[in-house]
């Protein structure tokens, strides 16, 4: 354990070895993580070799070799990973009975309970394709998913329900719909209690001891749909496949591995650890790179009802957490809260997050207060979370970095027109590839056809990487504001500003903030003769869209906004204004 209070300089000596000859040790030939060529949508890939082929083949494993310990954790709710994987097998059988089969959509819509990854991996075991929908968003927004999908059963909890229901007509595919935790919820046809059906978490263990439907699954094949902003505002669902969530797995233990040998220590034996994840599972972010490697490595994962610091401080010191954060507006309230002292947090080792800007300040307090390494990483919806990986002393050195790409991913910088491959150090747009590069856009050929070009995504970011291999984000090409690990696409705000009848000229911005990374912030202009305050335009949006999607500020300007000569709002000047 490093003492926390100590300021970080490089050690004498590091890195002991570099980057080229740590994967040349790593990935030989018999070691965990070897690498092979496998063809994936027809394009040569290099991937894990010792990856498992399919999600229903994990939850067997991690049964067979993890059943007595502990997997979820929610207030007084223990789940073993025996317990969970009884779940799985009764949820997946009764998911079959009510008719749905390989290629289905399974959507899945509630905040972060033991129920979540029941129900996400009885769907993935049974070869259909669970649709994680984000639970912030409003009933219309989990409708548009629902019907976009064309889901035939939702799994949800009470309070996404009761914001679903009303938009039934909407969803003219959807069959069956299981309700978690439904309390005084009335169950109207078509839903039904999801305990009618396993229980709750706490007589999972109770379940009898079924096997997995047997289902030939391909690693290729899709599991996942998660939805992610598009260039017209309305989200795009990402089809995602068994191999790009299981390369999550091995990349993560491949990083941690990496890390130990630049220090010149050898690789320790493994450990059972424990995580607080607080942000939602709806997000790549926690059930690609979050959960995943839990599961394949046999660890703990501890739930919070909201994000709450005092309480994480309390879970923190109760259940020994080893590593937590998310996004850094997690990270920054764990340091600065003033009761951090009255806990002890020295179980803690690693507080890691992506998903927002982050200052590099916070890299250096994340060591001298808690004695914790930090970690970074760069990832998105469309490569299923990580493909850069920054932890420890690389992140220390490099605070302002995202990492390098992880072994069987690669990096680079192209033109803006996407015809030429430019030279180490200069920005442009970022490309990537590898297995976790999704299989493109459901149901939107064009778009996948624009983004994705030869197993490599163009991801719309603008960066730079140096000569060893270090990826800088510089700025985000695609108009996304990023609060708090929440995305939000500026022409949705921006098209529900201009509904108001006093709006004729609306721009949205992200604006600093120390904890979130940003905020949206707006400037309108009103019609000639027209009135409006910020407090009515903020309700308005807010009766539109989801509460993280309204602007914390909105200026009012007399002049129609800036524009280049193509007619594009010139958002950097506006930044200025706040």
């Amino acid at each position: 354990m490093i003492e926390a209070g100590k300021k970080w300089t490089p050690p004498a000596g590091w890195p002991v070895i570099t980057r080229d000859q740590v994967k040349a040790a790593l990935c030989a030939p018999g070691m965990p993580f070897e690498m092979e060529t496998a063809e994936i949508e027809g394009v040569p890939t290099r991937v894990w070799k010792n990856a498992l082929p399919n999600l229903a083949v994990l939850a067997g494993h991690a049964n067979m070799a993890f059943g007595d310990r502990e997997f979820v954790v929610y207030e007084d709710e223990r789940v073993t990973y025996a317990a969970w994987h009884r779940a799985v097998a009764t949820l997946a059988q009764a998911l079959q009975d009510r008719g749905v089969k390989k290629g289905d959509r399974v959507a899945l819509a509630m905040r972060n309970l033991p129920e979540w990854p029941v129900a996400f991996f009885a769907g993935a075991v049974i070869g259909a394709i669970v649709v994680p929908l984000n639970a912030w968003w409003t009933g219309e927004e989990l409708a548009f998913g629902l019907a976009d999908s064309g889901a035939a059963i939702l799994i949800c909890d009470a309070e996404r329900w009761d914001r679903i229901a009303p938009h039934k007509a909407e969803m003219p595919a959807l069959q069956h719909v299981l309700v978690a935790r439904a309390n005084n919820t009335a169950m109207v046809a078509p839903a039904i209690t999801l305990e009618s059906v396993i229980g709750g978490p706490k007589s999972y263990a109770d379940l009898p001891d079924l096997a997995l439907p047997d289902v030939a699954i391909a690693p290729d094949d899709a599991v996942t749909i998660f939805y992610t902003s598009g260039t017209t505002g309305k989200p795009k669902g990402a089809l995602g496949s068994h191999r790009n969530l299981l390369t999550n797995g091995l990349s993560s233990a491949y990083s941690g591995a990496a890390t130990v040998l630049r220090r010149g220590d050898s690789l320790p034996e493994p450990s059972i650890r424990a995580s607080l994840l607080v942000i939602p599972m709806f997000h790549v972010t926690a059930c690609s790179a979050s959960m995943m490697p839990t599961i394949q490595a046999g660890h703990k994962i501890v739930l919070l009802h909201k994000w709450d610091t005092v309480k994480a401080f309390e879970i923190i010191e109760r259940e020994k957490i080893n590593a937590t954060g998310g996004v850094p507006f997690i990270a920054w309230q764990l340091i600065e809260h003033p009761d951090r002292a009255k806990y002890d947090l020295s179980s803690i080792d690693a507080i890691s997050y992506g998903g927002a800007p982050s200052a590099p300040e916070l890299v250096s307090k994340i060591y001298e207060i808690f004695g914790a390494f930090p970690g970074n990483g760069w990832g998105m919806t469309e490569t299923m979370a990580t493909v850069t990986s920054h932890v420890a002393e690389d992140y220390l050195n490099r605070p302002d970095s995202c990492g390098p790409a992880v072994a069987v991913s690669d990096l680079k910088i192209m033109s803006e027109d996407g015809t030429t491959e430019l030279p180490i150090g200069e920005v442009g747009e970022l490309w990537a590839r590898g297995p976790q590069i999704v299989k493109g856009y459901w149901n939107r050929p064009d778009a996948t056809a624009e983004t994705f070009i030869d197993g490599w995504v163009r991801t719309g970011d603008l960066a730079r990487v140096d000569d060893e291999g270090f990826c800088f984000i510089v700025d985000r090409a695609k108009d996304m504001i990023i609060r708090g690990g929440e995305n939000i696409y500026s022409s949705e705000v921006e098209n529900i500003l201009y509904e108001h009848p006093a709006v004729t000229d609306a721009a949205l911005v992200g604006i600093p903030h120390q904890t979130l990374g940003e905020e949206p912030a707006a400037v309108v202009h009103l019609a000639p003769g027209a009135s409006a305050t910020e407090d009515e335009l903020r309700s308005w949006v807010s009766e539109r869209l989801a509460k993280f999607k309204v602007p914390v500020k909105i200026i009012f300007t007399q002049d129609t906004l800036p524009r280049n000569a193509n007619g594009k709002i010139l958002k950097r000047d506006l930044k200025a204004l706040f």
